[in-house]
C-alpha cells in the first residue's frame, strides 16, 4: 500500500464507494442463505428472520427496527457463537445507536428463555440492567424474537422488506442525524399499526 500515490488511492475510493452502495443488495441475497442454515427449529432461520421483521412491521415500527428485526440474526451463518455483535457490526453505520445496542446484545437477552434448560445462566443480562435501551431489547426479544419460531405465523415474504433494506443501507455511514446517540424511540407505535394491518 505505501507504494500508492493519490490518484491510485482516488481510483479505488471511487470503487469503494459503488461497491459500498450495493451493500443492502448483498445483505438481502445473504440472508437468503438463512434458509439452508441451523436445524432442528420448526422454521428456517430466513422463516425466523421474516417472521421478526412481520411482527415488527406489523407494531407500526419504524424502518430502523424493521431492518434490525429482518437482519439481526444474519451473522448466524459465519458467526454462529456472537452472531449478534456480528449483525450489529454491519448495522451500526446505518441506524440509530439504540438500535444497534439491541441487536448487539439480544444473544444475552434471548438467553433468558432457554439457558435454564441447558445448565447456563439465564440472567446474563442482568448485567445490563441499568443501560438506557435495556427495556428495549426486553421488548425486542420478547415481541419480535423469541416468538417468531410459528410455522403458522402470516409472515411477510423477503421482497416486502427489500425496500427497508435499501433505504438503510443507502444512508451516509455513521451520520450523527442517523445515529441520534442516546436517543429512544418506541418500537411499538399503535397508531401506525393501526393504519398498516387495518385493525
Amino acid at each position: 500500500m505505501k507504494d500508492g500515490d493519490r490518484q491510485d488511492y482516488e481510483f479505488l475510493t471511487a470503487h469503494e464507494i459503488d461497491y459500498a452502495a450495493r451493500t443492502g443488495e448483498r445483505l438481502l441475497d445473504a440472508l437468503v442463505q438463512l434458509d439452508e442454515g441451523l436445524s432442528g427449529y420448526k422454521i428456517t432461520r430466513l422463516g425466523h428472520s421474516l417472521q421478526a421483521a412481520t411482527r415488527a412491521w406489523r407494531d407500526g415500527a419504524d424502518t430502523d427496527w424493521i431492518a434490525c428485526a429482518l437482519l439481526h440474526d444474519i451473522g448466524d451463518i459465519y458467526a454462529p457463537y456472537n452472531h449478534d455483535e456480528y449483525a450489529a457490526s454491519i448495522l451500526k453505520p446505518f441506524v440509530r445507536e439504540q438500535c444497534t445496542w439491541v441487536v448487539e446484545k439480544h444473544g444475552d437477552f434471548q438467553r433468558l428463555y432457554y439457558a435454564h434448560h441447558l445448565g447456563g445462566n439465564r440472567h446474563a443480562r442482568d448485567r445490563f440492567a441499568s443501560h438506557a435501551y435495556f427495556d428495549d431489547c426486553d421488548q425486542f426479544c420478547e415481541r419480535w424474537d423469541q416468538s417468531s419460531f410459528d410455522p403458522d405465523f402470516d409472515t411477510l415474504p423477503i421482497e416486502f422488506f427489500r425496500p427497508f433494506v435499501l433505504e438503510v443501507f443507502a444512508r451516509k455511514a455513521y451520520d450523527p442525524s442517523v445515529i441520534r446517540s442516546g436517543e429512544r424511540v418506541p418500537l411499538i407505535d399503535p397508531e401506525t399499526a393501526k393504519t398498516r394491518t387495518g385493525a
